[in-house]
């Protein structure tokens, strides 16, 4: 087994879409026509996160609110070296993007945490002496 996508399923795609491309450095690429608007976002050639577009529903005149979209608490990708955990760090600052570091010298590792939306939070794991 391994793993094979992540599925982000979100009312307005764009943000989302401009994140991974730009700053974690994903590939927009080739989708089968499903029906509904989206994106497969590529990494060493392999479509590992869907993008679904499904502007939120509103709920009938009189109808109790519907309950929250699921979500997804996270995705993790793993940054191979430390010249490309140093391009992430100043992509992040360069979009102006705001990231939190995660103290994981217990794991021998580095967390770094992205929260794209109050649901969609991604987050880039590397070795401790990055």
């Amino acid at each position: 087994m391994r793993f094979d996508h992540v599925t982000i399923v979100c009312p307005d795609c764009a943000p989302l879409l401009r994140f991974f491309v730009d700053v974690a450095g994903m590939a927009d690429g080739p989708r089968p026509a499903f029906g509904v608007g989206g994106h497969w976002l590529y990494l060493e050639g392999r479509p590992v996160l869907h993008l679904i577009e499904r502007p939120a529903a509103r709920p009938r005149e009189g109808a109790a609110a519907a309950p929250p979209p699921a979500r997804i608490d996270h995705l993790a990708l793993r940054v191979g070296d430390a010249g490309e955990w140093q391009a992430l760090l100043e992509r992040l600052r360069d979009s102006g993007v705001p990231y939190r570091l995660a103290d994981a010298r217990a794991l021998r590792e580095q967390q770094l945490f992205v929260a794209l939306t109050p649901h969609v939070v991604v987050e880039f794991v590397g070795a401790a002496d990055f």
